[in-house]
C-alpha cells in the first residue's frame, strides 16, 4: 500500500457486525478454499488469559484435506467430503478504507487482531447485485470478473488466525467450544455477544442474497448457536437486537 491508495479490508467474523472505522464502501462476498471455524481462543476481547474465550477464525482447504480430523468435521457439517478448494465457502464482507484513513484503520486494526492474528491476502467474489452507489459501480466495473462465479474479484487484506499460531485451539468437540463461549467475558463484552451479532449479522447479509445461510457453508454455526443456547439469556438478547 502505497500513501494515495486506499485499501480494502475483509470481515469474517467481528468485523461483519463491528466494522473498521472510516470505511467508504462495504459489498458482501464470498471466499472459497475456506471454512469459519471458532477455533481462536481469545485471551482479551471475548476473554482472559486464564479464562480463553473462543472467537472465529479460517481454517484453508489445505489443512482441512491434510488432516483426517478436520475433514471429517467439515464433512459432518456439509454431508460431503470437498474435492476441491471451490467446495469450502465463507460469507465475508469487505470494506474500503479511503487513503487518507488507511494507515490509521491498519494500526488500530494490527492492535484489534493482535491475539494471534496475522495479515493474509485472499481473493473474494463480491455479491453486487445491491450496489447503488455510481462511485461503487464505477470501481466495482473495472475489476476483473472470475469466470466460474461472474463475479467481481478482488484480492483484499483479511486478519487469520493461522493453523498453530499461539493461539490457535485446533479441533475440539463442538460442546466444549459451547460450553466456553457460554462461560467467557473480556474486555469487549461476553463471548455469547460475539457469537449472537456474528450470526444475526451474516443471517441478514444471507436474506439479502435470498440464499439460506447454510447453503452458502455449512451447519457448523447454526449447531453452535443451539448449544449456547441451552444458556440463551445472553445469546437470545443479543440475536434479537443485532441487525446490520
Amino acid at each position: 500500500m502505497t500513501q494515495d491508495q486506499g485499501i480494502w479490508v475483509l470481515g469474517y467474523g467481528s468485523l461483519i457486525y463491528n466494522p473498521p472505522q472510516h470505511y467508504q464502501y462495504r459489498v458482501p462476498g464470498i471466499i472459497y478454499g475456506y471454512k469459519r471455524r471458532f477455533w481462536q481462543s481469545s485471551s482479551d476481547h471475548r476473554g482472559t488469559p486464564e479464562n480463553p474465550g473462543r472467537v472465529a477464525t479460517l481454517i484453508p482447504y489445505e489443512s482441512i484435506v491434510e488432516k483426517p480430523e478436520y475433514l471429517h468435521n467439515v464433512t459432518t457439517y456439509r454431508s460431503q467430503q470437498p474435492k476441491c478448494p471451490e467446495d469450502l465457502q465463507v460469507l465475508s464482507m469487505a470494506y474500503y478504507i479511503p487513503a487518507e484513513r488507511a494507515q490509521q484503520v491498519l494500526q488500530f486494526l494490527d492492535v484489534r487482531e493482535q491475539d494471534g492474528y496475522t495479515q493474509r491476502n485472499v481473493e473474494v467474489h463480491l455479491e453486487t447485485d445491491g450496489v447503488k452507489d455510481e462511485g461503487l459501480i464505477t470501481a466495482l466495473a473495472q475489476l476483473p470478473t472470475h469466470p466460474r462465479t461472474q463475479k467481481p474479484i478482488l484480492r483484499t487484506l483479511v486478519y487469520i488466525g493461522v493453523v498453530g499460531n499461539d493461539s490457535f485451539v485446533g479441533l475440539e468437540p463442538i460442546e466444549h467450544t459451547a460450553k466456553v463461549i457460554r462461560c467467557s467475558r473480556g474486555l469487549s463484552g461476553h463471548n455469547n455477544e460475539y457469537l449472537a451479532n456474528l450470526y444475526a449479522a451474516l443471517l441478514d447479509i444471507a436474506q439479502s442474497l435470498s440464499l439460506p445461510l447454510e447453503q452458502l457453508e455449512d451447519t457448523y454455526l447454526r449447531e453452535l448457536v443451539r448449544l449456547v443456547q441451552r444458556d440463551p439469556a445472553v445469546f437470545e438478547t443479543s440475536l434479537q437486537s443485532t441487525r446490520i
